[in-house]
């Protein structure tokens, strides 16, 4: 891109779709910054595991230069896929090939460090929380931030995940709850203190559901387990009960009589967690979600096109940075960049939303969901 001066790139969030950006803007030579509103990388807990697909998160790493030495963090193991009945019987089991490199896991954090320290020093600001994007749409455009700082870019980035403040800038959407939500529960040093629970999960993940409720257990990095129980609620469901999140023996109690029918051993890693539960409503953005191009602020991953959390998310956010970033290298003005990369990324999420559409729901089938059958959960 042969463009003077350069373009002043801010991308709002530090997650995987906004680090990958960065980086892959960086290997072509052109200089972004990234504000987080978190106080520093470790501030707090990233989640949980993820696989990053051959067909678009590993492309995203391949372009960043970072391919290789993912594969050296990543767990293939953890391609290991089970799908039980309430009674804990194994309907299918997935045991991957010693070389099968379609989509290994890797811990959310493990993924965050490979892509900070990529990055080059000073790239991203930290403690920088959004509060509004003003200005023309032409540019500049100014970034007003809580802590009192603002600043001028060309090109703002809304990698910011679910509730973006940059979304606001280009759309009027907002997320909406599918009617379902995840209740995360957490099992530590598995293989000495949850032997059977370690045995059950195997090396990657395990599934069941009755048609009402369903659970999903994860094998992540370090000896530990996390699991998420699948339940159609409205998203105050632990309020409506008169219980907090933090009243652990309350929601443990209302659990054992939701999945009292399933065998004792699933119900254990209902009820046997290590620390309280922790509510996580699944929220998406209306499909298709579109919006009037704008030459100067766009959307990636969760902005763009929040959807169910099966698989996709990460993958799609890595993607759309690759194609934000690779738009910007290859063309004269950043509003080119914009239109060529929204004319790919639009119909993308478009088609996966549609696709995924009901997906939460499909988690408490008894019928095998996609994600236990196919390459693309």
């Amino acid at each position: 891109m042969n463009t003077t001066p350069a373009p002043r790139i801010a991308i709002i969030g530090a997650g995987p779709g906004g680090l990958t950006c960065a980086r892959i803007l960086q290997q072509h030579g052109i200089t972004a910054t990234v504000h987080d509103r978190d106080a520093g990388p470790t501030a707090r807990d990233q989640g949980g595991t993820l696989d990053l697909h051959a067909d678009n998160g590993q492309i995203a790493l391949r372009e960043a230069g970072l391919l290789e030495e993912f594969f050296r963090l990543a767990r293939p193991e953890g391609q290991e896929m089970r799908q039980m009945d309430p009674a804990g019987t194994i309907l299918f089991h997935h045991v991957p090939e010693p070389d099968e490199r379609f989509k290994p896991e890797i811990d959310r954090g493990r993924l965050r460090e490979l892509l900070l320290t990529s990055l080059q020093p000073g790239t991203v600001r930290w403690g920088h929380t959004l509060r509004t994007v003003s200005g023309p749409a032409e540019g500049p455009r100014r970034l007003h931030f809580t802590n009192g700082t603002t600043i001028e870019a060309d090109l703002v980035v809304g990698a910011d995940g679910a509730w973006s403040k940059v979304r606001h800038a280009v759309s009027q959407a907002t997320p909406r709850h599918t009617g379902v939500s995840f209740l995360e529960a957490w099992f530590h040093d598995v293989t000495t203190r949850h032997p059977e629970i370690a045995e059950l999960v195997g090396q990657g993940s395990a599934a069941a559901a009755d048609g009402e409720r369903g659970l999903f257990a994860q094998r992540n990095g370090g000896d530990h387990i996390r699991v998420y129980l699948i339940q159609r609620v409205p998203a105050g469901w632990i309020t409506d009960r008169g219980l907090t999140p933090q009243d652990t023996g309350g929601i443990r109690a209302l659990l054992l009589g939701r999945y009292g029918e399933w065998s004792p051993l699933l119900r254990r890693l209902i009820t046997d967690n290590d620390g309280p539960y922790v509510d996580r409503p699944i929220f998406a953005l209306p499909v298709p979600h579109i919006w009037e191009h704008d030459p100067t602020v766009t959307l990636l991953g969760d902005a763009a096109h929040l959807m169910p959390p099966l698989g996709v998310g990460v993958n799609l956010a890595m993607l759309d940075a690759c194609d934000l970033a690779l738009a910007v290298a290859r063309h004269d003005t950043v509003g080119e960049a914009v239109r060529a990369y929204e004319q790919t990324m639009l119909p993308r999420s478009t088609e996966m939303a549609r696709l995924l559409d009901g997906a939460a729901d499909g988690l408490m089938s008894t019928e095998l969901p996609d994600f236990a059958t196919a390459d693309n959960h």
